[in-house]
């Protein structure tokens, strides 16, 4: 036996879009632009309505045990999505989602969100060698919106686990605003004793993913400044420096 759940987010409701995008049938019999596609989701470029929409849909719950129990890699999208902006962190406008079940077991999902115009992410900016890199107010900025975000998710015992470059958004202009997209894999963890060491972990590689690209784009003065503002200090204790040194040391021998 079939179960679905699709929800149109409240802003859409009563709209022509919400007409579009009515099940989670009719998200899986239309046609875009090709985006990305692999064996468990594809990525298409949809537009209705004279606005553009990314359209994700799943036919696999996730990669290993992922695909028989726990959350699907499309629940973990929307739900993260929600908690970005629950918590004052700009992320991708969550439009429609859901997914099917047949007899407990995932069977497919869907998620769409509104394009963001007038924007890219920052590994684009750095392909395209940007000048805005040059440009120390634009950076600082930059830096400084990236680090409270991280701030705010590990505050809260949340690893975001692919928090690259290629996953953070920008408003192009002088006045940038960093937004998050991506995150099918980002969790929250408990607060106690037990899982200290897998959150202190998880928060060294998200730092290292960030600082993967950071070290072949910035200069190391940048770097500590991101670093300062993520830990809000001036001064290094040793125990900065001891996670200094593991997120510098993260990816050896794996890139």
């Amino acid at each position: 036996m079939n179960k679905t759940d699709w929800t149109i987010v409240k802003p859409w409701r009563g709209t022509a879009v919400e007409q579009e995008f009515n099940s989670l049938e009719r998200i899986f019999q239309i046609n875009g632009k090709q985006i990305t596609k692999d064996d468990l989701s594809d990525v298409i470029l949809y537009e209705t309505n004279n606005i553009r929409f990314y359209i994700k849909r799943y036919i696999i719950a996730g990669k290993g045990l992922r695909k028989y129990i726990g959350r699907s890699r499309v629940r973990a999208e929307w739900e993260n999505l929600f908690f970005f902006q629950n918590s004052g962190i700009a992320a991708a406008n969550v439009v429609a989602y859901g997914e099917e079940r047949r007899l407990g077991m995932f069977k497919r999902g869907a998620l769409i969100t509104q394009e963001q115009t007038n924007t890219t992410d920052l590994a684009q900016l750095v392909r395209q060698k940007s000048p805005m890199f040059n440009d120390s107010q634009w950076l600082n900025s930059v830096l400084d919106q990236v680090a409270t975000i991280a701030t705010i998710l590990h505050d809260k015992c949340f690893i975001h686990t692919d928090l690259k470059w290629r996953n953070i958004l920008i408003t192009m202009g002088k006045e940038p605003q960093v937004l998050l997209i991506d995150c099918p894999t980002g969790s929250h963890w408990p607060k106690n004793l037990l899982f200290k060491k897998m959150v202190e972990r998880g928060i060294i590689k998200d730092l290292a993913c960030l600082d993967k690209t950071a070290k072949y784009v910035l200069r190391r003065s940048q770097r500590m400044y991101f670093y300062n503002q993520y830990t809000n200090t001036t001064k290094l204790s040793s125990k900065h420096k001891k996670q200094i040194r593991r997120i510098l040391y993260f990816f050896e021998g794996r890139e």
